[in-house]
């Protein structure tokens, strides 16, 4: 029988799990970690008189990109646009690259990575319920996920839900039949099924999901914290007529790794535009820099680190310096609790119809799993408490079930 590898592409972070002939699954290792950072690095280097274009993954591009910001170009996020029909390509130092091409390159790099031997496995790759964007399009997301492993020189896959698969992990831990939620967090998307596990049997009821998930609760950091320093919420003057500074501008920005996507002669010069006619030119200067300094991933960090400390305590302090921008302020986890209200509220609306589908109230879960690294803010892990309670909610493996649980997936079709 052929190896049964379970892979995880996610919008932050993919993990590769394998299933063992005894029935075992392990998780490849990347050093120290289970998880692989998915970004691409890319640069352009002078060899034998020609511009050959050069790339890493991983934490390799991470590290590329921070020796030479200036001068290297850093793809982040790349699964937020897989069902998004208006991202078709992007132009890399004078060169135009799909996005399966893109996705292509960052799997054979972390493949290659992995050390585990691609050529002869069966895959089974996870797909998330709802892919990200209002205008998202599931069945192109799917389409072009098929086509990024192919770029990859993966031809054949199967698809499995996310969280379906994290439940065929959780319920390894299952002794007698049971109804399960399962709700998993990813960067960009969160999404929902209720499984019935019952003597080997698995039966899905119902799955839901909604394209908002951590790097929406990023934008709620950015939005409220950073972007008013850069002039959102200013005006500027045209023909004597007072207008507000163009929102779209930092629509765009606080989506941090879409800040490249900025860095367009166009987009550059309609901002200077505005800062010289803008009552606060500084600020509207300060968000040109960081979007030709390609600052998109520091500020990241920034605001990550000020999210996780958010989980553990009731303040934390966000700070980002770069040039002549300083920011340091504290943030209560209140007032961000107020910033996501209006993402908690769809994620609930989501789990609401994954229980009409399985038509299923409260009391017909037998057990609540969360995975995924937003599963890690109480205000999300609230919502399941307060629907079903605290005795019913767990959660663990928060960045490796769901590869895990493909694995597992792949076992029990390789059965059937």
């Amino acid at each position: 029988m052929s190896p049964i590898i379970g892979i995880d592409f996610g919008t932050t972070n993919s993990v590769m799990s394998l299933l063992h002939p005894d029935g075992g699954v392990t998780t490849a290792r990347f050093g120290l970690d289970d998880t692989f950072r998915s970004v691409l690095c890319f640069w352009s280097e002078e060899h034998a008189g020609r511009a050959e274009l050069r790339s890493a993954a991983g934490p390799a591009a991470v590290a590329a990109y921070l020796d030479d910001p200036l001068d290297s170009r850093l793809i982040l996020s790349m699964k937020s646009y897989l069902a998004q029909r208006s991202f078709t390509q992007t132009t890399l130092y004078g060169r135009a690259v799909t996005l399966p091409q893109l996705i292509g390159i960052f799997l054979r790099a972390f493949a290659a990575a992995s050390g585990v031997d691609l050529a002869e496995a069966r895959i089974v790759a996870g797909r998330p319920v709802r892919f990200v964007g209002e205008t998202a399009d599931d069945a192109f997301g799917e389409e072009r996920l098929r086509e990024a492993f192919a770029q990859a020189g993966i031809d054949d896959i199967e698809i499995a839900f996310e969280p379906e698969a994290a439940g065929y992990r959780f319920a390894r831990g299952l002794n007698q039949a049971a109804t399960v939620l399962i709700g998993d967090f990813g960067g960009g998307t969160s999404d929902f099924s209720v499984v019935r596990f019952d003597r080997g049997q698995v039966m899905p009821l119902s799955t839901t999901g909604v394209g908002i998930a951590g790097d929406a609760f990023d934008f709620r950091i950015i939005d409220a914290v950073i972007s008013p320093r850069l002039g959102k919420g200013s005006t500027y003057k045209v023909l004597g007529a007072t207008l507000p500074v163009p929102p779209e501008y930092f629509t765009a920005f606080a989506r941090w790794h879409r800040l490249s996507l900025m860095k367009a002669p166009r987009t550059l010069r309609s901002i200077a535009e505005v800062a010289a006619a803008s009552a606060e030119p500084g600020k509207l200067r300060a968000l040109i820099t960081l979007i030709e300094d390609e600052m998109g991933y520091p500020l990241y960090q920034a605001v990550s680190a000020a999210k996780a400390a958010l989980s553990r305590s009731e303040t934390a302090v966000l700070r980002f310096a770069h040039k002549d921008i300083d920011i340091c302020e504290t943030i209560s986890r209140t007032d961000f609790e107020g910033w996501i209200a209006p993402d908690l509220a769809q994620m609930d609306a989501a789990v609401q119809r994954g229980l009409d589908q399985a038509g299923l109230g409260p009391d017909g879960i037998d057990h609540v799993f969360l995975t995924g690294g937003t599963s890690f803010v109480p205000a999300v892990r609230h919502l399941f408490e307060q629907r079903f309670g605290a005795e019913k909610v767990t959660a663990g493996g928060e960045f490796v079930s769901v590869a895990e649980g493909l694995a597992l997936i792949g076992r029990d079709r390789s059965v059937a």
